[in-house]
């Protein structure tokens, strides 16, 4: 007779029934088909389920006398289904660790028994900045400036920002323009509808989400960096009040235009306005507008003899100046 609950085998991948027919045969070994039915208390029938175990390798069948059953060692018939279901059971269990984490997460921006939340690792600083971009609802206020975590910027959460219809504001350091490609998104992020300044250097990498949530990120070291993500506070308004500072002083950046009237500068001069005020060199500005040194250079003169500017980056601003005016004029 079973010693033990019917179903205790079902780690080894046996139903009830083949349980207890295999605790059977163990507790009754080299009997008959027929003995063993008379002991077998359940409604199911027991040959079915003594097929079941000879086809799995458990029990054996006699060779003198097949009706007789043997149950093969138990120590070596089910290690190694216990085995398997112990490595599911593991990795059931880390994944409920991850749904955990990805649940605390979730509730990270929007729990108010702490103001701010210290976020390590390149991965957990990357999960906060995207859901404090689905949290916002009207808009997101960002001083960019490299390292990036992703080792880029972020165009295409920007552009999918803006298609939801919430506004973006940033201002960009002039290094984030060094970067590769970094016109190209740029361009791309103005075209959908982005607002974009400039300054020379900032004091913080940030995000600020509807005045309910902000993101510091610390400039990444050897584990990834590190966050602090902020909810309504002081320091929270601080920082708002910081962005509006810089905002007012920064320059507009425009990169590109749809369809500009005849009286503005071509789109290629845009573009070299963008990057005269980055500060790169005419050789990074050559490779930013795809053209050669020569060409750049050529470009550059043109547009400060059409400014009467001495500097570059003089022309840059006075261009830049002129591009806002022209932006309110009737």
């Amino acid at each position: 007779m079973p010693t033990h609950p019917e179903g205790d085998l079902d780690a080894a991948g046996l139903t009830a029934v083949e349980s207890a027919a295999y605790e059977l045969v163990v507790a009754q070994p080299g009997a008959t088909a027929v003995d063993l039915d008379r002991s077998w208390i359940r409604s199911e029938p027991l040959r079915d389920a003594l097929g079941a175990l000879v086809a799995a390798g458990l029990v054996v069948a006699g060779d003198d006398d097949p009706t007789t059953y043997t149950a093969v060692d138990p120590e070596v018939a089910l290690d190694a289904p216990i085995r398997a279901y112990e490595r599911r059971l593991q990795a059931a269990r880390e994944h409920l660790h991850r749904l955990a984490a990805v649940h605390r997460a979730d509730r990270s921006l929007t729990d108010s028994t702490a103001v701010l939340e210290v976020v390590s690792g390149r991965e957990a600083v990357l999960e906060r900045l995207h859901r404090l971009r689905r949290t916002a609802e009207t808009e997101i206020l960002c001083l960019d400036k490299p390292p990036y975590l992703d080792g880029a910027g972020t165009t295409s959460g920007g552009i999918e920002l803006l298609r939801r219809g919430v506004r973006s504001r940033t201002i960009y350091e002039r290094s984030s323009l060094e970067q590769p490609g970094a016109l190209h998104g740029l361009e791309q992020l103005v075209a959908a509808g982005q607002q974009a300044r400039v300054l020379p250097t900032l004091p913080l990498k940030l995000y600020l989400a509807d005045g309910r949530y902000g993101l510091l990120i610390r400039r990444p070291d050897d584990d990834g960096g590190s966050a602090v993500l902020l909810r309504p506070c002081a320091l929270l308004d601080a920082l708002g009040h910081l962005f509006e500072g810089l905002w007012r002083s920064a320059l507009p950046l425009q990169p590109a235009a749809v369809a500009p009237p005849s009286h503005r500068p071509p789109v290629e001069h845009r573009r070299l306005i963008a990057l005269l005020l980055s500060g790169l060199t005419d050789e990074a500005i050559a490779r930013q507008l795809g053209v050669g040194y020569r060409t750049a250079q050529r470009h550059i003169a043109t547009l400060m003899a059409s400014l009467g500017a001495r500097t570059r980056f003089q022309a840059g601003v006075q261009a830049a100046r002129r591009e806002e005016r022209e932006e309110h004029e009737p």
